[in-house]
């Protein structure tokens, strides 16, 4: 039986929030109850393969093994799915900190969590909760969409939209290009010199032009090793406010080191994911995210027959006979490989571990989790939840070399209640002591401008003659001088209420560009390495990257999946059952779409807050949008129209 703290303690799972769905069979493994075990994992003997821990990876791995036949036992040492990604509560989150600073969660370090007054005066429901260990967003063209769609996992999931982007320069928070920008606005934006804009606008057209194009492919093979910050000056002659937007909000880079082939890349990225679904480039996941999705795929890996259990961990392994001993007294012959994350090695595989890891690069990836009794609207869309705020490099008092990339997503994304909102930020400062500062002083910074919006102290400051109406009617700020002033001497009066604040280190062999996952090799990559005295039987997983999105999570999957199968060629390549006739299903029933909210779509999944202009749905890119990431040079999705960006 499961401790009385936690039943109670757990927030609802997916499976007891959205009861199965009608293409899945009429009984689904039990994901949800945590204190009832599946009969079929009492009576399990022998298995293809065994997979340890819940992540991500892990769980899309269960699932793209399961629906090709594969016979996968998927345990998790911990009584909650998501492991390393996954999206706890408070209380569950105070916990963890202490487990973490005892050593006993691996890969993370330096784990604090504030809680001002305790509970007693600072009222709030644990439940109510759900913040994410490893936060990510998910761009409208991506591979994970692509195989949600494919897969119809995303019918377990329900998504919003995100439209702004937010960059921190000159003591303030600008969005220059966003999903609204047109060639109108960049023309007529005041605080850009005609000759700026005429750069900038050349440089829309360069990027969004096909790679192949003769004259677009000579100057990418000039400058693939040039800094993207000096391409973008010595091809365009872009000033810094535009660098800072283009690499750092809208590419999110985390340094200036960035070379040109790898920003433009992430650039493109966002400009082709923008007009997929409607006015946006991206979605976050409702109620959490990678932990999340995570779920959705381990239900997927049940209904195609993973057996599932929490609570258990390997404690031996026996190469020869083949058999695996757990914590619970119960052993399992395993007849293929073991899959293992990193934050759930066991004792007697450690030493191995840390001798084949020895010679691979190690990065820390530093959070802090701030839980404000603000909902932070100012810097969101109308009917969105979320944003993304960026500080570049040296934007910060401390004068951060890397980025600082922050989440913000309020009650609407059922992470929090009403009325309050989460900041999800981190760095990949390796100096953990600046690391430190550079997110303090973000927060600093984030704080002092919200209460800034909010605050009347300004409006004394200025008169009619500091205005200009737009051509819409509505007032612009001109005095940037006197802008400027005001806001560098302004001091608030009062501070943000905080909820909850959590900071905390996480190690990982995954480099911040992703490098040695797309191309990886056994020199910089765990997966490829070889545990010999262990006959090759046992492959290591790796812990989550700093990249802000989902890019590389399918890339390790499928490295994975064909180590085991020796192909990734028919990495989840099923044909589901009643395909065309549930698609005819799903289409009827949401054909009364609102086009001024986007409501949850129910059972189904689907997008909600899409925006007052959006009446698309995840669905719509399940026919002709599945490999949307692995080449998309040659993609034509040009939401800018590059063909009509004549000057």
């Amino acid at each position: 039986m499961m401790p009385p703290y936690q039943r109670t303690e757990r927030r609802k799972s997916m499976a007891e929030r959205r009861p199965s769905v009608s293409y899945t069979p009429p009984v689904i493994p039990h994901l949800a109850g945590l204190e009832k075990p599946q009969e079929l994992s009492l009576k399990l003997e022998e298995c293809d393969v065994l997979i340890m821990g819940t992540g991500l990876v892990e769980s899309i791995l269960a699932a793209s093994l399961s629906w090709q036949g594969v016979q996968v036992l998927h345990i998790d040492n911990k009584n909650y799915y998501g492991d390393s990604s996954s999206t706890l509560t408070i209380e569950q989150l105070k916990k963890w900190c202490m487990e973490v600073n005892q050593g006993r969660m691996q890969h993370f370090q330096d784990a604090q969590i504030y809680v001002p007054g305790g509970k007693t005066t600072n009222k709030f429901k644990s439940k109510d909760y759900g913040i994410d260990l490893t936060p990510k967003i998910m761009f409208c063209k991506s591979d994970l969409l692509s195989l949600l769609i494919k897969s119809r996992v995303y019918k377990y999931l329900e998504f919003q939209s995100l439209s702004n982007f937010h960059v921190f320069e000159n003591d303030d928070f600008s969005q220059k290009i966003t999903t609204q920008t047109s060639k109108e606005d960049i023309f007529t934006d005041k605080s850009l010199s005609l000759i700026t804009k005429r750069n900038l606008m050349k440089f829309l057209k360069f990027i969004l032009t096909d790679n192949k194009e003769p004259q677009k492919k000579k100057v990418l093979q000039e400058s693939s090793k040039s800094r993207i910050s000096d391409f973008l000056v010595s091809q365009f002659s872009l000033e810094k406010p535009q660098i800072n937007e283009l690499v750092y909000s809208i590419g999110l880079c985390i340094n200036e080191d960035t070379k040109t082939p790898e920003a433009l890349a992430k650039i493109k990225r966002f400009l082709s994911s923008f007009d997929v679904y409607g006015n946006f480039p991206v979605m976050v996941s409702k109620y959490g995210g990678p932990g999340e999705i995570s779920q959705g795929f381990c239900r997927s890996a049940a209904v195609a027959g993973t057996v599932y259990k929490l609570n258990t961990a390997l404690v031996d392994y026996d190469p020869k006979s083949k058999i695996a001993k757990f914590n619970d007294g119960s052993h399992v012959k395993i007849n293929e490989k073991i899959v293992v994350s990193p934050s759930q090695i066991p004792k007697f595989l450690q030493s191995s571990y840390n001798e084949i890891t020895a010679p691979l690069k190690q990065y820390s990836i530093t959070r802090l989790i701030t839980v404000v009794r603000r909902d932070c609207k100012e810097w969101m869309s109308e009917q969105e939840s979320s944003a993304i705020v960026v500080f570049p490099p040296h934007s910060l008092p401390t004068n951060n070399d890397q980025s600082v990339q922050v989440i913000i997503q309020n009650g609407g994304t059922g992470v929090c209640p009403e009325g309050q909102s989460i900041w999800f930020s981190h760095t990949s400062e390796q100096d953990l002591n600046r690391a430190k500062q550079d997110l303090e002083s973000a927060y600093g910074k984030m704080e002092t401008s919200l209460l800034r919006e909010s605050t009347s102290d300004l409006d004394e400051a200025f008169d009619d003659h500091d205005f200009v109406l737009s051509a819409q009617g509505t007032p612009v700020f001109i005095n940037s001088f006197k802008l400027g002033e005001s806001l560098s001497n302004f001091v608030p009066k009062e501070k943000l209420e905080i909820v909850c604040k959590l900071g905390y280190v996480q190690k990982t062999y995954v480099n911040p560009d992703l490098s040695n996952i797309f191309h990886a090799k056994p020199e910089n990559n765990v997966v490829l390495k070889n545990l010999e005295d262990a006959k090759n039987d046992i492959i290591f997983s790796n812990m989550p990257s700093a990249e802000l999105s989902y890019d590389g999570i399918i890339g390790e999957a499928k490295l994975i999946y064909q180590k085991i199968t020796g192909t990734d060629e028919d990495f989840f390549d099923v044909d589901f059952e009643d395909e065309d006739e549930e698609d005819n299903e799903y289409n009827e029933a949401h054909k009364v779409a609102s086009t001024t909210t986007m409501k949850s779509v129910g059972s189904s999944g689907g997008i909600v807050g899409g925006g007052p202009n959006s009446n698309t749905n995840l669905h719509a890119l399940s026919s002709d949008n599945e490999n949307v990431i692995e080449d998309d040079s040659d993609d034509d999705h040009n939401p800018f129209g590059a063909d009509e960006m004549e000057l």
